[in-house]
């Protein structure tokens, strides 16, 4: 969730004085890491943020070899084998990663040395200028890292939203042993009745015997409501036996997973959420912007930065995964509610090569097409429908009921 902006400081030039090099708006994850990425090899550097000293309250979690190889250790909280419910139980095979949301930034403010940070909020750029909310400030090229914002889409985005309770282990324990990662359990065990729209539970390690029960519903258009999420987490751990104390730590989760690529505030390129790196089966993108920084640095550092930014973060095998991805967003928006665990017991199924594909391989158009054949050959006839009725229909409705 974004807090009201903080007014606007006074523009000052980046080091050397005049236009800086880059200007980055938005300091989340993906934002400094571009930010260091850039100063880290000589461009002049300026980051805008209107609350830049703002704490970082989300969960960002990975597959351990999606994480950049020079990430510290200490970033990782938790480390996990993942296993998830769909008709029956599958072990995942892959380490399931939560990181240290107070390290990660530490690390990455570590790198922000030499770069210019403003309390502003860009609005938009001109030649030689970012706009701000108060004023103009010389910039070269302006990168929109500024997230989600749900005025830049036309129509009402799919969205995944959650409610979790951050317990400790022994009171998680009859959901989810210690050193385990419950990536997803969609048993209709949340108290409503089966034409209701699908939920599942996620149960993740946070670090320091402490575990996060979440209530996530992956995607609908609009995003379920947080106070139905709630409701529906409290009925499955009543069933459990799972009594959260008073008071405990809450978190809720509501962002966008679809998006065009290339819409942004700026001419200039756009990472991280605000530039479509979201994965909408998923919601990852934390992964994804930290191993991309670094290319997309030297990218904006020579010729023809935007042409060269866009051949790095959107190559033309990239479109098309993010193309066919989004054909399985569509199908699972349209799936009647009660065939979600068919669809997810059929994937789960797969081979691990081919779930990794889908789920890790955001430029690996042949592995996400074999992945999809695969899926094809292993579903029955009414689920395929159900698969390939998105590609020949327009986009689905956005729900009405829950």
């Amino acid at each position: 969730m974004r807090e009201p902006a903080a007014p606007a400081a006074p523009p000052t030039p980046g080091r050397g004085g005049g236009a800086v090099d880059v200007l980055v708006a938005g300091g989340g994850p993906a934002g400094r890491a571009l930010a260091a990425a850039c100063a880290r090899i000589g461009l002049r550097t300026a980051l805008a943020d209107p609350a830049p000293d703002r704490p970082w309250r989300a969960t960002y979690a990975a597959w351990a070899d999606e994480l950049p190889v020079d990430l510290p250790a200490g970033v990782v909280a938790a480390r996990a084998q993942g296993r998830a419910v769909a008709l029956t139980e599958h072990r995942l095979g892959w380490e399931y990663t939560v990181l240290d949301t107070p390290a990660l930034r530490a690390h990455l403010d570590a790198g922000l040395a030499g770069v210019a940070v403003h309390r502003a909020k860009v609005v938009g750029s001109e030649p030689g200028y970012a706009r701000l909310a108060a004023g103009r400030l010389p910039a070269r090229l302006v990168v929109d890292a500024t997230g989600h914002r749900p005025a830049r889409a036309r129509r009402a985005p799919a969205e995944q939203t959650a409610y979790g309770l951050v317990v400790e282990e022994t009171v998680a324990a009859p959901l989810v042993a210690s050193g385990e990662a419950l990536f997803m359990d969609w048993r209709q065990e949340h108290g409503r009745p089966g034409g209701a729209w699908p939920t599942f539970l996620y149960a993740v390690p946070l670090g320091g015997g402490r575990v996060l029960l979440e209530e996530t519903s992956l995607a609908r258009r609009p995003g379920l409501p947080l106070p139905e999420l709630r409701a529906r987490l409290h009925a499955r751990l009543a069933r459990h036996g799972v009594h959260p104390p008073a008071g405990a730590e809450e978190e809720r989760v509501r962002f966008p997973v679809e998006g065009p690529v290339g819409a942004t505030l700026a001419p200039g390129p756009a990472f991280g959420a605000a530039g479509a790196l979201v994965h909408p089966a998923t919601g990852f993108s934390v992964a994804t912007a930290l191993r991309l920084a670094p290319r997309l640095a030297e990218a904006l550092a020579g010729p023809a930065p935007r042409r060269a930014a866009r051949s790095v973060v959107w190559p033309a095998q990239a479109r098309a995964v993010h193309v066919l991805r989004h054909r399985g967003l569509e199908a699972l928006l349209r799936m009647p509610p009660a065939r979600v665990p068919a669809f997810f017991e059929a994937f789960l199924g797969l081979p691990a090569h081919h779930r990794w594909a889908y789920l890790t391989g955001r430029a690996d158009l042949p592995g996400t097409a074999a992945a999809m054949r695969a899926l094809w050959a292993r579903a029955d006839w009414s689920l395929r429908a159900r698969l390939v009725g998105p590609a020949l229909l327009p986009r689905a409705r956005p729900a009405t009921t829950g």
